[in-house]
């Protein structure tokens, strides 16, 4: 029995086929397949109904799910530990909290410990679940609204509660109103996060089938922000992302709240369940967690 071949059995679980599974994981489906057959008869049951239209996993397989979550979560442990002595932290992160949080937690962490380094990666909310089950990330910070569901093998902390705002430049006319409507949103071009993003959820939600006539779509909120100063319009951002960011302080782009009801949301510090957390990492993880206090 090899570990690739329960990732690969957890994947299309997880993914609902072998075509998704083997985009996920850049494995071809034949691959996947040959390799979750060969798990079949060395276990002696069906994990996959096999039909012309595709494979589904089998009663059995969602059966077995949670032993062989319980085995990948002891080799991303052992992993874990591993990079501890390695001395290099993995960061995942959506971009909304970059400069008010991560930036000074990086650095601050970095003074005290110089031996270690911190990894940091812009990912997709759904791609910093996906490495953090698969270990290969140590820490992700995500955002989220009150209900959001963690994969049942990672668990979050709230490290920031906000309320999703307009960020515009300082001298635009939106920035001279109380608040901002959705119908003072659809007379402008609009900068819009890409999908798998949070706020990209709200834009859909607000606008419906009517949104802005120009629309520019980024990658993250840093993005986000560099084009509202550049003048390509407003976009929607957690009020922590806007308030502290250089160009806030600087006076090139400020927060306006929006006219409509928008649910609240959070920033969450998220990580595999370990029964042993790595010094490193949980020393990371206070120090972050501590400088979201003073936020």
């Amino acid at each position: 029995m090899r570990f690739e071949q329960l990732e690969y059995l957890t994947a299309v679980i997880q993914h609902g086929s072998l075509r998704r599974a083997g985009e996920r994981l850049h494995v071809s489906q034949s691959a996947l397949s040959e390799a979750i057959s060969a798990l079949e008869r060395e276990l002696g049951v069906p994990l996959l109904e096999r039909h012309r239209s595709g494979a589904r996993v089998s009663r059995e397989g969602r059966d077995l799910l949670p032993v062989m979550t319980e085995i990948l979560a002891g080799v991303a442990q052992l992993k874990a530990a591993a990079r501890d002595h390695a001395r290099t932290i993995r960061v995942g992160t959506v971009n909304a909290g970059t400069s008010s949080l991560l930036v000074p937690a990086v650095r601050e962490f970095g003074a005290g410990h110089p031996s270690t380094a911190v990894d940091v990666a812009t990912l997709l909310q759904a791609e910093i679940q996906e490495r953090l089950i698969e270990g290969r990330l140590d820490v992700g910070l995500i955002n989220a609204f009150p209900g959001d569901e963690l994969p049942a093998s990672l668990e979050g902390t709230v490290l920031l509660r906000g309320v999703p705002r307009v960020c515009c430049r300082a001298d635009d006319p939106l920035a001279a109103q109380p608040s901002v409507s959705v119908a003072d949103l659809r007379k402008r071009p609009f900068v819009a996060m890409r999908p798998g993003y949070l706020m990209h959820r709200l834009a859909q939600r607000l606008f419906g089938d009517a949104p802005p006539p120009e629309t520019f779509s980024t990658d993250g909120a840093e993005m986000g922000k560099t084009l509202v100063a550049t003048g390509a319009g407003p976009t929607i951002l957690p009020d922590y992302s806007i308030v502290g960011d250089p160009l806030e302080t600087a006076g090139v782009i400020t927060a306006r709240p929006l006219a409509e009801e928008v649910p609240p949301v959070m920033m969450l510090l998220v990580r595999r369940r370990f029964e042993r957390l790595p010094a490193a990492i949980a020393e990371f993880e206070r120090t972050i967690v501590r400088l979201a206090g003073s936020v």
